[in-house]
């Protein structure tokens, strides 16, 4: 299980970047900071995994599915999840659609 969620955590950090086409030589540093919080994890790694994401199809839905059943009534790790993907947003240009995929994510982690 912990394999699939760190997968899962790193696809929801990095979608940000991919969806803004972010220059992601500059994001590694940040992507390998957030997902090291969380995980125990190599810079190589982890940066490996960001450029791979970078050229995949990946189900976003299907991985906040994964994060919502790991975390299930842990509030708490669910607004540091959002805190995280919010450092991910403001690290860099800011879209206006970025923060409507924040909410879009928000709203499905804490779904009633």
């Amino acid at each position: 299980m912990e394999k699939k969620m760190k997968k899962s955590m790193g696809v929801l950090l990095a979608h940000i970047i991919k969806v803004d086409h972010r220059d992601v030589e500059k994001s590694v540093p940040l992507f390998c900071d957030l997902m090291g919080q969380n995980f125990e994890c190599t810079h190589d790694e982890v940066k490996d995994f960001l450029y791979e994401l970078m050229d995949k199809e990946y189900d976003l839905d299907t991985h906040i599915e994964i994060i919502n059943d790991a975390l299930r009534e842990d509030k708490l790790s669910k607004f540091h999840v959002l805190e995280q993907l919010n450092h991910v947003i403001y690290s860099d240009k800011i879209a206006s659609h970025d923060y409507e995929i924040f909410e879009e994510i928000k709203n499905k982690l804490f779904a009633c």
